[in-house]
């Protein structure tokens, strides 16, 4: 006996708005843009508040936002194409790609300025990169000596004339956390894969996002940096601060669009979190990973490798919460699981949000977000400019705002 399908009631969807509209008037977001879709056809799209408090701009649907790690599916996805192609595989141990990390060692005992290694159980692979499991780690988890040490080594700055290559160099002298495939730990892996994607293809990885995806998917408004002509359009970021400032508001400005590093063309392209984009582009993106690899007539992966990508493939088949670390990272843990890019919900009940089984979905640092759910032909996507995005509930709660409008 068939099912009937299920179908997102536009006027249950209020309560999105109710909800989204409440943070922007209590002054805990400036403001916001949120899409949603059922059968790649928009359904309801809300807005509210500013996108550049101090200069009183308001917020519409074609502000740029930072996406910061929403950047990863992208970066995979690319990584991917150079899969598709037979150009690498991906067991292949990553130092056949990058020499210097052939004898990387694995942190021991100790401390920061003075500790012990061993040697890993085994090599990292390319597949390790992808899922998170590589030993890697990003300085701002400030809960592991191997973190001070990234922080100390200013790994992946943005300074001026750093590079994916002189990061990687910096990489092969730090030890990684621990042996590649024994846990789970959110990490600068991606901008190592955005370094083997220049290797491999032979481009920069600006030069390659824009000829393999951007170009073909029509996506005009996602780069590494904002034109000058398009400054007008970039939202401002904030820094959330605890208590209500004299302007009512819960978040301080962090970088002002006026005078943002984004205003100029980085040296080093991250893969994990470089890229700006409007969320029309971001639907784009989506609609091309429900529809399998294909948009609009143009398909840029196939259709079993973005199967492939959304299940779980972490070791054993367990989910984050068997393998991470109890550290900062942009999903829950309990029965969620890690695709190619994105994680992927093995078990809904024991996540304690309502969502689908097989979803995947990321969100950023700013509190960005978004999920695809094949089951419900369901894409959502929120976008805001709040640092970190761990600070609200709000993506818990954007989950049931939308599936209780499901009938």
């Amino acid at each position: 006996m068939n099912k009937k399908p299920k179908k997102l009631v536009v006027d249950r969807l209020n309560n999105v708005e109710k909800l989204l509209d409440r943070y922007v008037s209590e002054g805990k977001i400036p403001g916001y843009n949120c899409l949603i879709s059922q059968h790649s056809e928009e359904v309801a799209y809300f807005q509210n508040g500013l996108k550049d408090v101090e200069r009183s701009k308001p917020i519409d649907r074609s502000t740029l936002f930072r996406i910061y790690s929403m950047t990863k599916p992208l970066c995979n996805v690319a990584l991917m194409q150079l899969y598709e192609q037979g150009l690498f595989l991906l067991d292949d141990p990553v130092h056949r790609y990058i020499p210097q990390w052939k004898n990387l060692k694995v942190f021991k005992s100790g401390d920061a300025s003075d500790f012990e290694v061993c040697d890993p159980d085994r090599p990292m692979t390319i597949k390790d990169l992808c899922l998170h499991t590589a030993g890697l780690t990003y300085g701002f988890q400030q809960s592991h000596p191997v973190d001070e040490i990234y922080r100390r080594e200013g790994i992946s700055s943005q300074a001026q004339g750093a590079t994916l290559k002189t990061m990687a160099d910096q990489l092969a002298d730090i030890p990684l956390q621990f042996s590649p495939g024994t846990q789970w730990n959110y990490s600068v892996a991606t901008d190592a894969l955005g370094y083997l994607i220049e290797i491999i293809s032979g481009q920069s990885l600006d030069v390659y996002f824009q000829e393999h995806i951007l170009t073909p998917l029509g996506m005009t408004d996602t780069s590494f940096s904002v034109p000058p002509d398009q400054v007008s359009r970039f939202a401002a970021c904030y820094l959330f601060s605890g208590s209500v400032n004299e302007s009512g508001t819960y978040y301080d400005l962090e970088d002002d669009p006026q005078t943002s590093d984004y205003l100029e063309v980085p040296t080093l392209f991250s893969g994990g979190g470089g890229l700006v984009s409007s969320i029309d582009d971001y639907y784009v993106f989506t609609k091309m990973l429900l529809n399998k690899g294909e948009y609009n007539g143009v398909r840029i992966l196939g259709s079993k490798t973005v199967e492939y990508m959304s299940r779980n493939h972490l070791p054993l088949d367990k989910d984050l919460a068997a393998m991470g670390q109890p550290r900062f990272s942009e999903t829950n843990y309990n029965g969620v699981g890690f695709g190619l890019g994105f994680s992927v919900i093995m078990n809904a009940a024991q996540t304690g949000v309502m969502c689908s089984e097989g979803a995947i979905a990321w969100g950023g640092m700013a509190s960005t977000c978004f999920w695809v759910d094949p089951e419900e032909d369901i894409i959502v996507i929120f976008m805001t400019q709040l640092i970190p995005s761990g600070c609200y509930p709000i993506r818990g709660q954007l989950h049931a705002a939308v599936y209780q409008a499901l009938c």
